[in-house]
Protein backbone atom coordinates (compact mmCIF):
# COMPACT_ATOMS: atom_id res chain seq x y z
CA UNK A 1 0.00 0.00 0.00
CA UNK A 2 1.65 3.06 -1.11
CA UNK A 3 0.84 6.14 1.12
CA UNK A 4 0.30 8.51 -1.03
CA UNK A 5 -3.37 8.72 -1.80
CA UNK A 6 -4.63 10.24 -5.09
CA UNK A 7 -7.24 12.77 -4.37
CA UNK A 8 -9.77 15.14 -6.29
CA UNK A 9 -7.68 17.88 -6.79
CA UNK A 10 -4.81 15.77 -8.04
CA UNK A 11 -7.43 14.41 -10.74
CA UNK A 12 -8.33 17.63 -11.31
CA UNK A 13 -4.64 18.89 -11.94
CA UNK A 14 -4.34 15.94 -13.95
CA UNK A 15 -7.27 17.04 -16.32
CA UNK A 16 -10.29 15.14 -14.49
CA UNK A 17 -13.48 16.64 -15.14
CA UNK A 18 -15.92 17.41 -11.96
CA UNK A 19 -19.09 15.15 -12.04
CA UNK A 20 -19.82 11.43 -11.02
CA UNK A 21 -16.16 10.42 -13.47
CA UNK A 22 -13.80 11.69 -11.14
CA UNK A 23 -15.70 10.14 -8.09
CA UNK A 24 -14.96 6.87 -9.85
CA UNK A 25 -11.54 7.70 -10.43
CA UNK A 26 -10.85 8.14 -6.80
CA UNK A 27 -12.11 4.93 -6.03
CA UNK A 28 -10.52 3.33 -8.67
CA UNK A 29 -7.16 5.06 -7.76
CA UNK A 30 -7.85 3.65 -3.61
CA UNK A 31 -8.10 0.26 -5.19
CA UNK A 32 -4.97 0.32 -7.20
CA UNK A 33 -3.26 2.13 -4.47
CA UNK A 34 -3.94 -0.63 -1.98
CA UNK A 35 -2.48 -3.40 -4.82
CA UNK A 36 0.70 -1.24 -4.28
CA UNK A 37 1.03 0.70 -7.18
CA UNK A 38 2.82 4.06 -6.98
CA UNK A 39 1.09 7.11 -7.54
CA UNK A 40 2.72 7.78 -10.91
CA UNK A 41 1.59 4.24 -12.14
CA UNK A 42 -1.76 4.68 -11.08
CA UNK A 43 -2.18 8.36 -12.61
CA UNK A 44 -0.88 6.72 -15.58
CA UNK A 45 -3.15 3.85 -15.63
CA UNK A 46 -6.41 5.89 -15.24
CA UNK A 47 -5.06 8.08 -18.32
CA UNK A 48 -4.48 4.93 -20.43
CA UNK A 49 -8.46 4.36 -19.57
CA UNK A 50 -9.22 7.65 -20.31
CA UNK A 51 -7.37 7.72 -23.68
CA UNK A 52 -8.53 4.29 -24.83
CA UNK A 53 -11.47 3.12 -22.46
CA UNK A 54 -12.68 0.50 -24.24
CA UNK A 55 -10.31 -2.72 -23.39
CA UNK A 56 -11.25 -2.01 -19.72
CA UNK A 57 -14.14 -3.04 -19.64
CA UNK A 58 -12.80 -6.48 -19.18
CA UNK A 59 -11.37 -4.97 -15.76
CA UNK A 60 -13.11 -5.08 -12.47
CA UNK A 61 -11.22 -2.44 -11.10
CA UNK A 62 -12.11 -0.24 -13.77
CA UNK A 63 -14.95 -1.35 -15.43
CA UNK A 64 -17.07 1.78 -14.20
CA UNK A 65 -14.36 4.34 -14.84
CA UNK A 66 -14.33 3.16 -18.73
CA UNK A 67 -18.17 3.05 -19.03
CA UNK A 68 -18.00 6.59 -18.12
CA UNK A 69 -15.31 7.68 -19.89
CA UNK A 70 -17.20 6.23 -22.98
CA UNK A 71 -20.48 7.92 -22.31
CA UNK A 72 -18.87 11.35 -21.54
CA UNK A 73 -16.65 11.31 -24.64
CA UNK A 74 -19.74 9.80 -27.28
CA UNK A 75 -20.66 12.39 -29.99
CA UNK A 76 -23.92 12.71 -31.37
CA UNK A 77 -24.92 10.30 -33.50
CA UNK A 78 -25.68 11.73 -37.14
CA UNK A 79 -29.87 10.93 -36.62
CA UNK A 80 -29.76 10.86 -40.59
CA UNK A 81 -29.16 7.21 -41.80
CA UNK A 82 -29.55 8.54 -45.70
CA UNK A 83 -27.88 6.27 -48.06
CA UNK A 84 -25.61 7.61 -50.88
CA UNK A 85 -27.48 8.37 -54.02
CA UNK A 86 -24.26 6.40 -55.83
CA UNK A 87 -22.20 3.65 -54.49
CA UNK A 88 -18.67 4.53 -54.06
CA UNK A 89 -16.45 2.69 -56.52
CA UNK A 90 -15.07 -0.43 -55.59
CA UNK A 91 -12.92 -3.40 -57.33
CA UNK A 92 -14.09 -6.54 -58.30
CA UNK A 93 -12.10 -9.52 -58.43
CA UNK A 94 -13.31 -12.32 -61.02
CA UNK A 95 -16.57 -10.35 -61.89
CA UNK A 96 -17.54 -12.93 -64.38
CA UNK A 97 -17.42 -15.75 -61.66
CA UNK A 98 -20.14 -13.54 -59.43
CA UNK A 99 -23.96 -13.84 -59.30
CA UNK A 100 -25.19 -10.38 -60.18
CA UNK A 101 -27.44 -10.40 -56.74
CA UNK A 102 -23.88 -10.19 -54.75
CA UNK A 103 -22.99 -7.55 -56.54
CA UNK A 104 -25.98 -5.82 -55.88
CA UNK A 105 -25.53 -6.15 -51.91
CA UNK A 106 -21.87 -4.49 -52.54
CA UNK A 107 -23.24 -2.05 -54.27
CA UNK A 108 -25.87 -1.26 -51.22
CA UNK A 109 -23.17 -1.31 -49.07
CA UNK A 110 -21.11 1.10 -50.79
CA UNK A 111 -24.00 3.49 -50.64
CA UNK A 112 -23.50 3.89 -46.63
CA UNK A 113 -22.83 6.97 -45.33
CA UNK A 114 -19.94 5.49 -42.76
CA UNK A 115 -18.65 3.35 -45.68
CA UNK A 116 -15.25 4.54 -46.95
CA UNK A 117 -13.85 1.83 -49.12
CA UNK A 118 -14.63 -1.65 -50.33
CA UNK A 119 -13.43 -4.91 -52.73
CA UNK A 120 -15.11 -7.85 -53.42
CA UNK A 121 -13.25 -11.18 -53.69
CA UNK A 122 -13.99 -13.98 -56.48
CA UNK A 123 -15.81 -16.38 -54.67
CA UNK A 124 -18.40 -13.90 -53.19
CA UNK A 125 -22.12 -15.42 -53.02
CA UNK A 126 -25.04 -13.40 -51.62
CA UNK A 127 -25.61 -13.13 -47.92
CA UNK A 128 -27.14 -11.04 -45.63
CA UNK A 129 -26.12 -7.51 -45.56
CA UNK A 130 -23.14 -7.67 -47.24
CA UNK A 131 -21.94 -10.54 -49.52
CA UNK A 132 -20.00 -13.38 -48.25
CA UNK A 133 -16.60 -12.30 -49.68
CA UNK A 134 -16.82 -8.58 -48.98
CA UNK A 135 -14.39 -6.35 -47.48
CA UNK A 136 -15.63 -2.81 -46.31
CA UNK A 137 -14.29 -0.54 -44.19
CA UNK A 138 -15.74 2.12 -42.12
CA UNK A 139 -15.83 5.04 -40.21
CA UNK A 140 -15.36 4.38 -36.56
CA UNK A 141 -18.27 2.29 -36.76
CA UNK A 142 -18.38 -1.37 -37.24
CA UNK A 143 -21.08 -3.27 -38.56
CA UNK A 144 -22.13 -7.00 -36.73
CA UNK A 145 -23.70 -8.14 -39.58
CA UNK A 146 -20.78 -7.59 -42.22
CA UNK A 147 -18.34 -9.48 -39.65
CA UNK A 148 -20.84 -12.50 -39.46
CA UNK A 149 -23.35 -14.37 -37.69
CA UNK A 150 -20.22 -16.72 -36.88
CA UNK A 151 -17.86 -14.50 -35.65
CA UNK A 152 -14.06 -15.52 -36.20
CA UNK A 153 -15.07 -18.34 -38.07
CA UNK A 154 -11.05 -19.76 -39.08
CA UNK A 155 -8.92 -21.97 -40.82
CA UNK A 156 -6.15 -24.10 -39.29
CA UNK A 157 -3.56 -25.65 -40.99
CA UNK A 158 -1.14 -28.22 -38.97
CA UNK A 159 2.10 -29.76 -41.24
CA UNK A 160 3.52 -32.99 -39.41
CA UNK A 161 7.12 -33.99 -40.64
CA UNK A 162 5.59 -37.18 -42.09
CA UNK A 163 4.98 -38.74 -45.28
CA UNK A 164 0.95 -38.29 -46.64
CA UNK A 165 0.94 -42.55 -47.54
CA UNK A 166 0.37 -43.05 -43.72
CA UNK A 167 -3.45 -42.06 -44.75
CA UNK A 168 -3.54 -45.44 -46.89
CA UNK A 169 -1.31 -47.89 -44.35
CA UNK A 170 -3.38 -46.28 -41.46
CA UNK A 171 -6.68 -45.44 -42.70
CA UNK A 172 -8.69 -46.86 -40.18
CA UNK A 173 -6.89 -45.31 -37.14
CA UNK A 174 -7.21 -42.02 -39.07
CA UNK A 175 -11.12 -42.16 -39.62
CA UNK A 176 -11.19 -43.36 -35.82
CA UNK A 177 -9.09 -40.07 -34.97
CA UNK A 178 -11.74 -37.72 -36.58
CA UNK A 179 -15.18 -39.99 -35.40
CA UNK A 180 -13.76 -40.08 -32.08
CA UNK A 181 -12.20 -36.49 -30.97
CA UNK A 182 -14.15 -34.36 -33.05
CA UNK A 183 -18.33 -33.68 -32.49
CA UNK A 184 -20.40 -31.93 -34.89
CA UNK A 185 -23.18 -29.83 -35.24
CA UNK A 186 -25.62 -27.09 -33.60
CA UNK A 187 -25.83 -28.18 -30.51
CA UNK A 188 -22.74 -30.27 -30.17
CA UNK A 189 -20.71 -30.49 -27.13
CA UNK A 190 -18.14 -32.55 -24.89
CA UNK A 191 -19.11 -33.47 -21.36
CA UNK A 192 -16.91 -35.58 -18.43
CA UNK A 193 -13.90 -36.04 -19.08
CA UNK A 194 -13.64 -35.27 -22.86
CA UNK A 195 -14.82 -31.53 -21.67
CA UNK A 196 -11.33 -29.57 -22.82
CA UNK A 197 -9.97 -27.14 -21.02
CA UNK A 198 -7.62 -24.17 -22.40
CA UNK A 199 -6.41 -21.12 -21.02
CA UNK A 200 -8.80 -18.77 -23.03
CA UNK A 201 -11.20 -19.67 -20.47
CA UNK A 202 -10.02 -17.59 -17.73
CA UNK A 203 -9.97 -14.73 -19.88
CA UNK A 204 -11.18 -11.50 -17.91
CA UNK A 205 -13.52 -10.67 -20.89
CA UNK A 206 -16.02 -12.98 -19.89
CA UNK A 207 -17.22 -11.17 -17.16
CA UNK A 208 -17.27 -7.75 -19.16
CA UNK A 209 -21.06 -7.53 -19.68
CA UNK A 210 -24.05 -9.66 -18.60
CA UNK A 211 -24.52 -11.34 -21.97
CA UNK A 212 -21.00 -12.89 -21.86
CA UNK A 213 -21.28 -14.06 -18.27
CA UNK A 214 -23.81 -15.86 -19.68
CA UNK A 215 -21.76 -17.32 -22.38
CA UNK A 216 -18.81 -18.87 -20.55
CA UNK A 217 -20.42 -21.90 -19.66
CA UNK A 218 -21.48 -22.31 -23.69
CA UNK A 219 -17.72 -21.52 -24.48
CA UNK A 220 -16.94 -24.41 -21.96
CA UNK A 221 -19.14 -26.72 -23.31
CA UNK A 222 -18.04 -25.96 -26.65
CA UNK A 223 -14.49 -25.50 -26.54
CA UNK A 224 -13.08 -27.92 -29.18
CA UNK A 225 -16.08 -28.64 -30.74
CA UNK A 226 -17.39 -27.35 -34.62
CA UNK A 227 -20.63 -26.32 -36.03
CA UNK A 228 -22.68 -27.69 -39.28
CA UNK A 229 -23.12 -26.41 -43.05
CA UNK A 230 -19.28 -25.63 -44.48
CA UNK A 231 -17.18 -26.51 -41.43
CA UNK A 232 -15.09 -29.82 -41.49
CA UNK A 233 -11.59 -31.32 -39.98
CA UNK A 234 -9.99 -33.48 -42.73
CA UNK A 235 -6.52 -35.43 -43.28
CA UNK A 236 -5.00 -34.92 -46.16
CA UNK A 237 -1.70 -34.25 -48.32
CA UNK A 238 0.13 -31.08 -48.32
CA UNK A 239 2.78 -30.08 -51.26
CA UNK A 240 4.78 -27.21 -49.96
CA UNK A 241 6.67 -25.34 -52.86
CA UNK A 242 9.21 -23.48 -51.26
CA UNK A 243 11.33 -23.78 -48.21
CA UNK A 244 9.21 -22.52 -44.85
CA UNK A 245 9.07 -23.11 -41.51
CA UNK A 246 12.10 -24.96 -41.16
CA UNK A 247 10.61 -27.47 -43.84
CA UNK A 248 12.02 -28.59 -47.36
CA UNK A 249 9.95 -27.96 -50.04
CA UNK A 250 8.19 -31.82 -50.66
CA UNK A 251 4.60 -33.98 -49.45
CA UNK A 252 3.34 -33.69 -45.93
CA UNK A 253 0.94 -34.91 -43.75
CA UNK A 254 -1.54 -32.18 -42.51
CA UNK A 255 -4.54 -31.95 -40.84
CA UNK A 256 -6.80 -28.76 -41.71
CA UNK A 257 -10.11 -27.64 -40.05
CA UNK A 258 -12.82 -24.53 -40.78
CA UNK A 259 -15.20 -23.29 -37.91
CA UNK A 260 -15.81 -20.52 -35.70
CA UNK A 261 -16.93 -19.24 -32.27
CA UNK A 262 -19.63 -21.95 -32.20
CA UNK A 263 -23.01 -20.10 -30.16
CA UNK A 264 -20.53 -17.79 -28.95
CA UNK A 265 -20.50 -15.68 -31.74
CA UNK A 266 -24.07 -16.54 -32.77
CA UNK A 267 -25.17 -14.99 -29.66
CA UNK A 268 -22.98 -11.79 -29.60
CA UNK A 269 -24.01 -11.55 -33.23
CA UNK A 270 -27.36 -11.82 -32.74
CA UNK A 271 -27.73 -9.72 -29.54
CA UNK A 272 -25.69 -6.02 -31.71
CA UNK A 273 -27.20 -6.65 -35.04
CA UNK A 274 -30.61 -6.32 -32.79
CA UNK A 275 -29.25 -3.21 -31.09
CA UNK A 276 -27.58 -1.80 -34.63
CA UNK A 277 -30.93 -2.02 -36.09
CA UNK A 278 -32.62 -0.56 -33.10
CA UNK A 279 -30.03 2.65 -33.54
CA UNK A 280 -31.50 2.86 -37.13
CA UNK A 281 -34.83 2.72 -37.21
CA UNK A 282 -34.86 4.59 -40.76
CA UNK A 283 -32.04 3.22 -42.30
CA UNK A 284 -33.58 1.80 -45.76
CA UNK A 285 -34.94 -2.27 -45.80
CA UNK A 286 -32.51 -2.95 -48.11
CA UNK A 287 -29.55 -2.39 -46.02
CA UNK A 288 -31.39 -2.79 -42.48
CA UNK A 289 -28.75 -6.06 -41.38
CA UNK A 290 -25.60 -3.26 -42.64
CA UNK A 291 -26.85 -1.29 -39.26
CA UNK A 292 -23.47 -0.05 -37.53
CA UNK A 293 -22.45 0.58 -34.18
CA UNK A 294 -20.08 4.03 -33.80
CA UNK A 295 -17.52 3.01 -31.44
CA UNK A 296 -17.62 6.52 -29.33
CA UNK A 297 -20.92 4.27 -27.76
CA UNK A 298 -20.96 2.09 -25.20
CA UNK A 299 -23.00 -1.00 -27.10
CA UNK A 300 -20.32 -0.34 -30.05
CA UNK A 301 -17.11 -0.97 -27.40
CA UNK A 302 -18.97 -3.96 -26.14
CA UNK A 303 -18.90 -5.52 -29.09
CA UNK A 304 -15.92 -4.73 -30.05
CA UNK A 305 -14.47 -6.37 -27.23
CA UNK A 306 -16.89 -9.82 -27.36
CA UNK A 307 -15.61 -10.22 -30.71
CA UNK A 308 -12.18 -9.95 -29.97
CA UNK A 309 -13.17 -12.46 -27.48
CA UNK A 310 -15.01 -14.84 -29.85
CA UNK A 311 -11.57 -14.47 -31.95
CA UNK A 312 -9.52 -15.89 -29.22
CA UNK A 313 -12.37 -18.40 -27.91
CA UNK A 314 -12.18 -19.54 -31.83
CA UNK A 315 -8.78 -19.98 -32.23
CA UNK A 316 -8.83 -21.72 -29.18
CA UNK A 317 -11.06 -24.12 -30.48
CA UNK A 318 -9.10 -24.83 -33.40
CA UNK A 319 -5.81 -25.30 -31.15
CA UNK A 320 -8.24 -28.20 -28.65
CA UNK A 321 -9.33 -29.95 -32.18
CA UNK A 322 -6.02 -30.08 -33.97
CA UNK A 323 -4.61 -30.99 -30.32
CA UNK A 324 -6.90 -33.93 -29.91
CA UNK A 325 -6.74 -34.95 -33.38
CA UNK A 326 -3.64 -35.22 -33.80
CA UNK A 327 -2.18 -37.29 -30.00
CA UNK A 328 -5.17 -39.92 -31.45
CA UNK A 329 -2.09 -40.99 -33.86
CA UNK A 330 0.53 -40.09 -32.31
CA UNK A 331 1.66 -36.81 -34.29
CA UNK A 332 3.02 -33.99 -33.47
CA UNK A 333 2.63 -30.54 -35.63
CA UNK A 334 6.18 -29.09 -36.96
CA UNK A 335 4.05 -26.23 -38.45
CA UNK A 336 0.39 -24.41 -38.31
CA UNK A 337 -1.03 -21.75 -40.60
CA UNK A 338 -4.25 -19.95 -39.29
CA UNK A 339 -6.36 -17.03 -40.23
CA UNK A 340 -9.72 -15.49 -39.20
CA UNK A 341 -12.41 -14.71 -42.25
CA UNK A 342 -14.89 -13.50 -40.20
CA UNK A 343 -13.91 -10.47 -38.49
CA UNK A 344 -13.14 -7.11 -38.08
CA UNK A 345 -9.81 -4.96 -37.72
CA UNK A 346 -8.62 -1.42 -37.22
CA UNK A 347 -6.47 -0.68 -39.98
CA UNK A 348 -4.77 2.23 -41.89
CA UNK A 349 -5.64 3.10 -45.59
CA UNK A 350 -2.64 4.34 -47.90
CA UNK A 351 -3.53 8.10 -47.13
CA UNK A 352 -3.30 7.02 -43.67
CA UNK A 353 -6.87 7.20 -42.21
CA UNK A 354 -7.13 4.29 -39.49
CA UNK A 355 -10.44 2.87 -40.45
CA UNK A 356 -12.32 -0.18 -39.47
CA UNK A 357 -11.92 -3.01 -42.09
CA UNK A 358 -14.58 -6.05 -42.12
CA UNK A 359 -13.85 -9.02 -44.08
CA UNK A 360 -16.73 -11.61 -44.52
CA UNK A 361 -15.67 -14.49 -46.21
CA UNK A 362 -12.01 -12.88 -46.99
CA UNK A 363 -8.77 -13.81 -45.94
CA UNK A 364 -6.61 -10.88 -44.88
CA UNK A 365 -3.61 -10.92 -47.38
CA UNK A 366 -1.19 -7.84 -46.27
CA UNK A 367 2.58 -7.85 -46.89
CA UNK A 368 3.85 -11.22 -46.13
CA UNK A 369 1.21 -12.78 -44.55
CA UNK A 370 0.12 -16.29 -44.60
CA UNK A 371 -3.18 -17.85 -44.98
CA UNK A 372 -5.45 -20.62 -46.10
CA UNK A 373 -8.29 -21.02 -48.75
CA UNK A 374 -10.17 -23.97 -48.93
CA UNK A 375 -11.65 -25.56 -51.82
CA UNK A 376 -14.36 -28.00 -51.12
CA UNK A 377 -14.83 -31.79 -49.32
CA UNK A 378 -13.42 -33.04 -52.61
CA UNK A 379 -11.36 -30.52 -53.86
CA UNK A 380 -7.60 -28.62 -52.88
CA UNK A 381 -7.03 -25.66 -51.09
CA UNK A 382 -4.26 -23.39 -50.55
CA UNK A 383 -1.68 -21.68 -48.24
CA UNK A 384 -1.10 -18.15 -49.80
CA UNK A 385 1.13 -15.41 -48.72
CA UNK A 386 -0.69 -11.94 -49.22
CA UNK A 387 1.06 -9.24 -51.27
CA UNK A 388 -0.59 -6.40 -49.44
CA UNK A 389 -2.74 -4.76 -52.33
CA UNK A 390 -4.08 -1.77 -50.98
CA UNK A 391 -7.05 -1.51 -53.79
CA UNK A 392 -8.16 -4.96 -52.24
CA UNK A 393 -7.69 -3.73 -48.70
CA UNK A 394 -5.02 -5.53 -48.27
CA UNK A 395 -7.95 -9.40 -48.74
CA UNK A 396 -8.65 -12.45 -50.56
CA UNK A 397 -11.17 -15.00 -51.10
CA UNK A 398 -12.13 -17.19 -48.12
CA UNK A 399 -12.59 -20.14 -50.34
CA UNK A 400 -13.90 -21.24 -53.40
CA UNK A 401 -17.52 -19.44 -52.89
CA UNK A 402 -20.89 -21.13 -53.61
CA UNK A 403 -21.95 -21.46 -56.93
CA UNK A 404 -25.30 -23.07 -55.69
CA UNK A 405 -28.00 -22.08 -53.13
CA UNK A 406 -27.96 -25.26 -50.22
CA UNK A 407 -31.68 -25.50 -51.44
CA UNK A 408 -30.69 -25.70 -54.84
CA UNK A 409 -28.07 -28.14 -54.33
CA UNK A 410 -30.01 -30.52 -52.64
CA UNK A 411 -32.49 -30.35 -54.91
CA UNK A 412 -30.17 -30.70 -58.12
CA UNK A 413 -27.20 -32.82 -56.60
CA UNK A 414 -27.82 -36.68 -55.86
CA UNK A 415 -25.99 -38.58 -53.44
CA UNK A 416 -24.99 -40.95 -56.17
CA UNK A 417 -23.03 -38.04 -58.14
CA UNK A 418 -21.42 -36.34 -55.10
CA UNK A 419 -19.88 -39.62 -53.95
CA UNK A 420 -18.64 -40.98 -57.73
CA UNK A 421 -17.28 -37.43 -57.54
CA UNK A 422 -15.41 -38.29 -54.42
CA UNK A 423 -14.54 -41.54 -55.20
CA UNK A 424 -12.65 -40.40 -58.56
CA UNK A 425 -10.58 -38.33 -56.68
CA UNK A 426 -9.77 -40.56 -53.38
CA UNK A 427 -11.69 -38.93 -50.64
CA UNK A 428 -13.42 -40.73 -47.93
CA UNK A 429 -16.12 -38.83 -46.28
CA UNK A 430 -16.97 -38.97 -42.61
CA UNK A 431 -20.62 -37.24 -42.40
CA UNK A 432 -21.52 -34.29 -44.75
CA UNK A 433 -25.33 -33.19 -46.24
CA UNK A 434 -25.68 -32.61 -50.16
CA UNK A 435 -25.93 -29.24 -49.58
CA UNK A 436 -22.01 -29.27 -49.19
CA UNK A 437 -21.45 -31.53 -52.41
CA UNK A 438 -17.93 -30.24 -54.39
CA UNK A 439 -20.62 -29.43 -57.02
CA UNK A 440 -22.57 -26.80 -55.19
CA UNK A 441 -19.03 -24.90 -55.73
CA UNK A 442 -17.04 -22.92 -57.98
CA UNK A 443 -13.94 -24.42 -59.41
CA UNK A 444 -11.04 -23.33 -56.57
CA UNK A 445 -8.26 -22.98 -59.20
CA UNK A 446 -10.32 -20.49 -60.97
CA UNK A 447 -11.00 -18.71 -58.06
CA UNK A 448 -7.69 -18.69 -57.08
CA UNK A 449 -6.39 -18.08 -60.76
CA UNK A 450 -8.71 -14.59 -60.49
CA UNK A 451 -6.55 -13.17 -57.52
CA UNK A 452 -3.17 -13.98 -58.84
CA UNK A 453 -2.04 -10.01 -57.95
CA UNK A 454 -3.63 -10.86 -54.02
CA UNK A 455 -1.39 -13.55 -53.22
CA UNK A 456 1.36 -15.83 -53.76
CA UNK A 457 0.90 -19.56 -53.68
CA UNK A 458 3.23 -21.47 -51.47
CA UNK A 459 1.40 -24.76 -50.28
CA UNK A 460 -1.71 -27.09 -51.99
CA UNK A 461 -3.93 -29.18 -49.82
CA UNK A 462 -5.32 -31.97 -50.82
CA UNK A 463 -8.39 -33.62 -48.76
CA UNK A 464 -8.02 -37.65 -48.29
CA UNK A 465 -10.49 -38.49 -45.07
CA UNK A 466 -12.86 -35.45 -44.44
CA UNK A 467 -15.12 -35.13 -41.38
CA UNK A 468 -18.40 -33.02 -41.42
CA UNK A 469 -21.52 -32.54 -39.70
CA UNK A 470 -24.15 -35.74 -40.40
CA UNK A 471 -26.45 -35.64 -42.66
CA UNK A 472 -29.55 -33.93 -41.40
CA UNK A 473 -31.90 -37.05 -41.16
CA UNK A 474 -29.20 -38.43 -38.99
CA UNK A 475 -28.43 -35.83 -36.75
Amino acid sequence: MNDELITGKILKIHGWPDGRIIGLAKQAAATLNDSGLDRESILARLDAVRTEPGPFLADSVLADLARECIRLAKKDEPSDDALRERPLDYPIWGREQIDPAAIAQMDNSMRLPVTVAGALMPDAHVGYGLPIGGVLATDNAVIPYAVGVDIACRMRLSIYEVSPHLLGQKKSAFENSLWEQTAFGMGAKWTGSKKADHEVLDDNAWFATAQLRTLKDTAMNQLGTSGTGNHFVEWGAFRLHEEMFGLAPGEYLALLSHSGSRGVGAKIADRYSRLAMEKHPELDKAVRHLAWLSLDSEEGQEYWLAMELAGRFASANHAIIHQRVARAVGLREAAVVENHHNFAWREQLPDGRTVIVHRKGATPASQGTLGVIPGSMGDAGYVVRGRGVSDSLESASHGAGRQMSRKTAINSISKSSRDEYLKERGVTLLGGGLDESPQAYKPIDSVISAQHDLVDVIGKFTPRIVRMADEPGDI
